[in-house]
């Protein structure tokens, strides 16, 4: 294992935060895959999963069993975690500027048909690895004044040239999902199955672009601005997994989905395992982020919520209660769809118009921005 520390510039004279990242295996040899925990530093679930799978890492390189490259960023977001304030971390929102955390990467297509599409011919391998030399002195050309620059400038160079990437969050409280593209969902059912996700929710694009789809949806927008003349695959598989709620965190939930994500690197064959064993089933089948729909609240008041993240509910049934304590007014938030139930806030009282939990529903129904704030 190498470990490399990457400093990231400082805001003001005299201080500083650093980005560690874990190689393991061997560059340039077979796949490479990126795992990166807690971009939202307060989402805390990602960093335990990560500290499971530095050992088995760690051991499976001590086999000779890694064939190809892992990186694990165990901690992605030092200057989120940097935000000590009040008793509690902020580890979302920058507090200089307010930008989240996990939006405002770059969309590198342009500079990257501008450097290679005279190159680029019939032969769909050598056109990847074209691109992703492209990719690489992209994000190498990136600016980095601010440390938000830099952090992001640096996560995107760990992983811009990978075969798959993870990016592990966490909801408020919720069953265990992931985020994808449409594009990358054939690669990523794999993902789902070993994970035990429970919902896939796919988009092309889901707005605010947030760090997954940077690295993921290039290869597609590349390959239709280039033809079917200029054949470009979907060289990268980019996937969001929320590991339930920011409470889920225990040794017990962390090995096990350790294990999940080390099952997925045995099924691409990133690491070596001659007893490899089927695929568990898929819970669930893929569904539009568009059909993702929120519970908001009417009024301001305290939460009672009637049913837990993980059960199915029809549209018009009644999941939250919000109660305003001056003037004793009751509104009941029903599901607006029918679908599965599979996020809440982790927050008790309410402003007028917080959402307040997500119903994955079958349709598209909204537009624009799909992502939470």
């Amino acid at each position: 294992m190498k470990a490399v520390t990457h400093r990231l510039p400082a805001a003001t004279p005299g201080t500083h935060q650093e980005l560690l990242s874990l190689h393991y295996g061997t560059p340039c040899s077979g796949q490479k895959i990126t795992i990166q925990a807690s971009l939202h530093a307060d989402e805390v679930p990602g960093m335990l999963v990560a500290y499971h799978l530095r050992e088995r890492l760690a051991l499976l390189e001590d086999q000779g069993l890694i064939a190809g490259e892992i990186v694990l960023v165990p901690a992605a977001n030092p200057l989120g975690l940097h935000q000590w304030m009040l008793r509690g971390f902020q580890g979302r929102f920058e507090a200089a500027s307010g930008e989240n955390y996990n939006r405002g990467y770059a969309d590198l297509t342009q500079a990257v048909l501008k450097s290679v599409r005279a190159q680029l011919g019939a032969d769909a391998e050598a056109n990847v690895t074209l691109v992703r030399q492209a990719l690489r002195e992209a994000v190498a050309a990136l600016p980095s004044v601010t440390p938000l620059d830099s952090l992001r400038k640096v996560l995107l160079g760990l992983s811009i040239d990978a075969d798959a990437v993870l990016d592990l969050h966490c909801d408020g409280e919720a069953v265990l999902h992931l985020y994808t593209s449409r594009a990358s969902w054939p690669q990523a059912e794999t993902l789902a199955r070993c994970i035990g996700a429970r919902v896939a929710l796919l988009a092309d694009r889901s707005g605010g672009d947030p760090f997954d789809e940077a690295c993921s949806m290039v290869w597609a927008d590349l390959a239709a601005a280039l033809g079917p003349a200029k054949p470009l695959p979907q060289a990268c598989m980019a996937a969001t997994i929320e590991l339930r709620g920011e409470g889920d965190v225990s040794h017990a939930l962390a090995a096990a989905d350790a294990q999940g994500i080390v099952d997925f690197l045995v099924a691409r064959g990133v690491v070596r395992n001659e007893r490899q064993s089927e695929l568990a089933p898929l819970l669930c089948e893929p569904s539009p982020l568009a059909g993702s729909m929120p519970l908001v609240a009417p009024h301001g008041g305290m939460l009672a919520f009637r049913c837990e993240p993980g059960v199915s509910v029809v549209t018009g049934e009644p999941i939250v209660d919000v109660i305003d304590p001056i003037s004793g007014v009751c509104t009941t938030v029903t599901a607006p769809v029918d679908g599965l139930f599979f996020a809440r806030d982790r927050l008790r009282f309410a402003r007028a118009g917080m959402t307040l939990g997500k119903v994955a529903g079958r349709e598209a129904r909204r537009q624009g921005a799909l992502l939470s704030v």
